[in-house]
């Protein structure tokens, strides 16, 4: 597999596209080898926590009450579903796949979770949302910071995935970093881990994408 310094170099080499006068972010792309979607259970679903978010930072909605409703307020959270109102979207299928499109991440209440399930997991379920658990007693704000430098890496049955991996002013080392967490949460899911890796791709925003392939010197 591609190692850090190589990665670090690959970095360095999408970031010499134009800068556009937009915050951009930097995306990374793996492509697999020697494996059949087919014959072969490719359902990547992986929740990536970066070392390094610099400003990328995903939006959260919790599912809750009381305490922990109160808490999670406090600790910024972009959203929030009171029980009353997640019965709002009970038989409302195109305001549930709204709210599974406003944000990145969800975390409910362990004692909501049947009624989510039950009301909102058509719409989250596809996308790969299903909420993180919370806990009465749980550390609701180390959760939310934590959720923060989360990113989802996906596949359905493809023989790639891609992902935001930070932005464009992060360092190339940093950037590096935030790739190998990736790949290193990719590679558990594939038959052969790293072996079934055969690329890097990475790019900015509007930039062209430079690839680096697995295995390298």
């Amino acid at each position: 597999m591609l190692s850090g310094t190589q990665l670090a170099e690959i970095v360095k080499k999408g970031k010499e596209s134009k800068e556009r006068k937009f915050p951009e972010s930097f995306e990374a792309v793996l492509t697999f080898k020697e494996v059949d979607p087919k014959k072969t259970d490719l359902n990547i679903n992986e929740t990536v926590y970066l070392p390094h978010p610099g400003s990328l930072k995903s939006s959260i909605c919790f599912i809750g009450s009381g305490d922990l409703l109160l808490r999670a307020k406090n600790a910024g959270i972009d959203g929030t579903l009171e029980p009353s109102q997640l019965e709002n979207f009970a038989g409302n299928k195109k305001e549930a796949k709204k709210l599974a499109r406003q944000y990145d991440f969800f975390l409910a209440d362990t004692a909501l979770m049947p009624r989510v399930g039950r009301i909102l997991g058509q719409a989250l379920g596809p996308k790969g949302k299903i909420p993180t658990p919370v806990p009465p007693n749980a550390p609701i704000e180390a959760m939310i910071n934590r959720t923060r430098t989360a990113v989802r890496v996906r596949s359905r049955a493809a023989l790639a995935v891609a992902s935001k991996v930070g932005d464009r002013k992060l360092s190339d080392s940093d950037l590096a970093d935030n790739i190998l967490a990736m790949v290193q949460a990719v590679q558990k899911k594939l038959p052969n881990g790293e072996r079934n890796i055969k690329s890097v791709i990475v790019k900015t925003t509007m930039g062209k994408p430079v690839r680096g392939k697995a295995g390298e010197s």
